[in-house]
């Protein structure tokens, strides 16, 4: 049964230590690859949530076995670039991390597939991936609206271009699927990105597992990525999956707010997340922020009120959505910018965060790729947070209780698409 509303008791100060799940990019990423690869993937640590049920079973119906090895460890048999199912129809929700991926790999197997997903998914836009992909001779229709799932794929005809353009300002996903695709053709690729790449970080997640799957990519910047010939995906034997650095923003955000210090592990100066500059983010908020390779701590500034702020936070904009709800707690209007891709992601985080903050008491701006927050003298107590089935809503939003007051969030399951017991491990470090 879904539990309607959970309500969240007024918090006063946070500290404690605790070991993140692990990364849903990282997660979904490797499985891919996994699957692709030649021979048996152990991998470890691997997220238990719905997007990575999502893309487990999405696998299990093309045919991939895998298994699970016990705890949160998995053994992927792959296939050597080629699955053995032809025709599938795939629901995956409203997991971004596996849609966007298989579409690119799907396209290029030769086989009848249908890939869509709940209503959310299908407003969220795909059209600059599957114009890439055309390029190559993919054969993609649309059942709907163009430019938007769900989405058929028929057997593509490959044909010999070698460069394929790519627009890189409304997701950094459809990069990711054309580099982890593309491989697949065994020609050599240039990949020639349009316009400014947003979270390119999340690109470098994906090359750098690309590379562990013997796969070297050349990055020339931001503006092109060039793929050898005769490339394949061979298994590094076991990989492992590290913490997620977007959900170590709700904890360390709480360290700094809430005296602290609170200290997670999973996740360090080694990470190959671009979410670790979050941490930098605090510390340009007064934060007292420490690391190590694997490990990460916040406390609270000498006076204890977080600086106001005005950032670019384009590189990390799933971890930024943790510095609005920072803003609340700052000495002076907040100034959250370049956020566009807010806009199409599991809700339009935008808009819905402003009309959120507002119920708290902040006056809020909102524009078409920022936000300005002004905090309130004292929250208003009581609030009722709607969260848009977006998992980030309800997380970010029970950072509010450190403000002495209690926090009702609506639709508190939604956590299960990347932390299922966000809640629980929540109450641990809130006093």
């Amino acid at each position: 049964m879904k539990t309607e509303f959970l309500d969240l008791p007024p918090a006063s100060s946070a500290r404690g230590t605790l070991r993140l799940p692990g990364s849903k990019s990282i997660s979904n990423r490797a499985l891919l690859l996994a699957a692709l690869a030649e021979g048996d993937t152990l991998l470890h640590d691997l997220l238990s949530s719905d997007d990575v049920d999502r893309m487990l079973d999405a696998l299990r119906t093309l045919a991939v076995d895998w298994r699970h090895a016990g705890g949160d460890d998995y053994v992927i048999s792959g296939t050597g670039g080629r699955f053995p199912v032809k025709k599938a129809d795939l629901f995956l929700g409203n997991a971004g991390t596996a849609f966007r991926p298989l579409t690119a790999v799907l396209a290029l197997m030769g086989g009848e597939y249908r890939l869509h997903g709940v209503p959310r998914m299908h407003e969220r836009p795909i059209g600059d991936l599957v114009d890439a992909l055309r390029q190559v001779g993919a054969r993609i229709d649309y059942e709907g609206n163009d430019g938007f799932p769900p989405l058929r794929i028929h057997p593509a005809q490959i044909n010999d271009v070698p460069v394929v353009r790519v627009r890189g300002d409304v997701s950094s996903q459809f990069l990711t699927g054309l580099l982890m695709a593309l491989p697949l053709t065994g020609r050599a690729l240039r990949i020639e990105v349009e316009g400014e790449l947003i979270s390119k970080p999340y690109v470098d997640i994906t090359l750098a597992l690309m590379r562990q799957f013997g796969v070297n990519a050349e990055r020339e910047g931001w503006a092109a990525i060039n793929l050898p010939a005769g490339a394949r995906y061979v298994s590094p034997g076991e990989c492992f999956v590290e913490g997620d650095a977007s959900s170590a923003s709700y904890f360390l955000a709480a360290g700094a707010i809430g005296g602290g210090p609170v200290r997670v592990e999973g996740v360090g100066r080694d990470s190959v997340q671009g979410d670790v500059a979050f941490a930098q983010a605090l510390e340009q908020l007064g934060a007292v922020v420490a690391m190590g390779p694997n490990w990460i701590e916040a406390r609270a500034p000498e006076g204890g009120r977080l600086r106001a702020f005005d950032l670019d936070l384009n590189h990390i904009p799933d971890a930024a959505m943790t510095l609005a709800i920072c803003a609340l707690f700052a000495d002076g209007p907040s100034r959250l910018r370049n956020i566009a891709s807010w806009r199409v992601k599991e809700t339009d985080r935008i808009s819905a965060m402003a009309i959120e903050l507002r119920k708290l008491g902040a006056s809020v701006e909102e524009g078409a790729d920022y936000l300005a927050i002004t905090p309130p003298a004292t929250l208003t107590p009581g609030a009722a947070i709607d969260t848009y089935d977006d998992h980030r809503m309800a997380m970010c939003f029970s950072l509010a209780t450190l403000g002495g007051v209690p926090v009702r969030i609506m639709d508190p399951g939604c956590v299960a698409k990347t932390f299922p017991d966000y809640f629980r491990r929540w109450s641990e470090v809130a006093a």
